[in-house]
């Protein structure tokens, strides 16, 4: 994942900063507990394609 990318990119929900999860290929939106997918090194950033996080998940 690109570093300027993921400094540019926030979520689309909150405008809140992400946090890359290398070992999942996700962006996770801490405040509103989404991790939305990377696929062919691309951030699929619509709130519909994000998985929700459990709540008993850290993040």
């Amino acid at each position: 994942m690109d570093k300027k990318l993921l400094e540019i990119l926030v979520c689309p929900v909150c405008k809140g900063p992400l946090v890359y999860d290398k070992p999942r290929a996700e962006l996770i939106c801490k405040v509103d507990r989404l991790a939305f997918p990377i696929r062919d090194d691309i951030p699929v950033m619509l709130e519909d394609e994000a998985r929700q996080l459990p709540a008993d998940e850290e993040v």
